[in-house]
């Protein structure tokens, strides 16, 4: 969606036809909004090779959406990474550790027991 900040732009900067873009997001969840970004530059006629996040939770539902998309997402970290760096520093438990594998895994079922 157009953005509450700035021009209130979908877009912004100056995109031509037949450009190749990579798209970048601060999160990836689910990918849904990067891939509502991504079909807005291709209907302006660019060619979007790629998406790049600072962080993912890698969260199966992503994997689906970008698989179905056509798209190979990276990211800089991911929670796997974030988990094990907080356990390593003694900041979760080994029973939180397991509960946020959970979490991961299936949230919506997560969340349901929870």
């Amino acid at each position: 969606k157009p953005k509450d900040h700035g021009r209130g732009k979908q877009i912004e900067g100056v995109l031509k036809a037949g450009e190749k873009v990579v798209v970048i997001d601060d999160l990836i969840s689910t990918g849904g909004s990067v891939l509502n970004a991504v079909a807005a530059v291709n209907k302006a006629g660019a060619e979007v090779i790629g998406v790049v996040s600072v962080f993912t939770y890698q969260l199966p539902a992503a994997d689906k959406n970008f698989a179905a998309a056509g798209l190979n997402y990276y990211s800089v970290t991911n929670y796997p990474t974030l988990v094990n760096v907080a356990k390593e520093n003694g900041l979760i438990s080994e029973a939180h550790l397991s509960s946020l594998n959970e979490w991961r895994q299936d949230p919506a079922a997560w969340s349901a027991k929870h």
